[in-house]
């Protein structure tokens, strides 16, 4: 009797601990929702930000980041899109999270050492947040998961850096059911988008994202056959190719 009353007792014991642990609830993807009603609110057509918005708008955007910090993707349960899309909103999240912090300011640039190494000292490496108790700064997020672990060029026209040379920021979040469909359209509007890529027969003035990320398209195909599937206007053997400055100035609304 008393052993199976010892077992009993380490049964509940057991049973609590799950119940506590915040990290076991990822194990079906989540809602996205209170994000895409917030993109709905405050970013406009042309992809820029209503940071004034977001601040009146804080505890609904926390409350969101507490559902992304304590429902990590779970491999087993979620399909790659799930997670794929669970970690764009994350990214576009805390990267709106970030600049609340210090707005207001002229760029994202600003915050931080006036002199940046990158992956040392950028607003890309401040591990502001936690994903699964464990911490994470943007990078993580953009080189460590969403490049490394998927070969899909697509996510550098859908992660935003808050800067007006980044492609627009979707006024809706993103989901693994859409997901697709999505980042095609993503990437038909940032290729097509004169400030961002001005291309015509004779000349491409390309968004410097190309020259970034050259490997990640050419995993997939030439980079210039890559835009060719999205571009208006082709790129051929007779246009000649540059790359434009990098507009880092924050991408937010009058």
């Amino acid at each position: 009797m008393l052993k199976v009353l010892l077992s009993f007792t380490s049964l509940i014991a057991l049973v609590s601990c799950a119940q506590l642990n915040p990290f076991q609830a990822g194990t079906s993807p989540i809602s996205h929702s209170l994000f895409d009603t917030l993109l709905k609110k405050h970013v406009d057509d042309v992809g820029l930000v209503d940071y004034k918005g977001f601040l009146a708008d804080r505890d609904k955007l926390r409350h969101y980041l507490d559902l992304l910090s304590n429902n990590a993707p779970n491999d087993e349960q979620w399909t790659d899109y799930d997670q794929i899309a669970y970690w764009i909103n994350a990214y576009n999240a805390y990267t709106i999270e970030l600049i609340l912090d210090y707005y207001p300011l002229e760029s994202i640039k600003d915050i931080g050492s006036s002199i940046q190494v990158p992956f040392v000292n950028t607003p890309w490496d401040i591990k502001f947040f936690k994903i699964d108790g464990e911490k994470y700064d943007l990078n993580n997020i953009e080189h460590d998961i969403l490049r490394k672990k998927w070969e899909e060029p697509r996510i550098h026209f859908a992660v935003n850096c808050a800067s007006l040379s980044c492609p627009q920021l979707r006024a809706e979040a993103y989901t693994g059911a859409k997901l697709d469909e999505q980042l095609d359209d993503q990437a038909r509007r940032f290729i097509n988008d004169g400030f961002r890529n001005n291309i015509s027969e004779d000349q491409a003035s390309l968004s410097k994202l190309f020259k970034w990320y050259s490997g990640d398209f050419e995993k997939v195909m030439d980079v210039e056959k890559y835009i060719n599937q999205y571009a208006d206007i082709k790129i051929t053997d007779k246009t000649g190719v540059e790359y434009k400055e990098y507009d880092w100035s924050l991408n937010q609304t009058e």
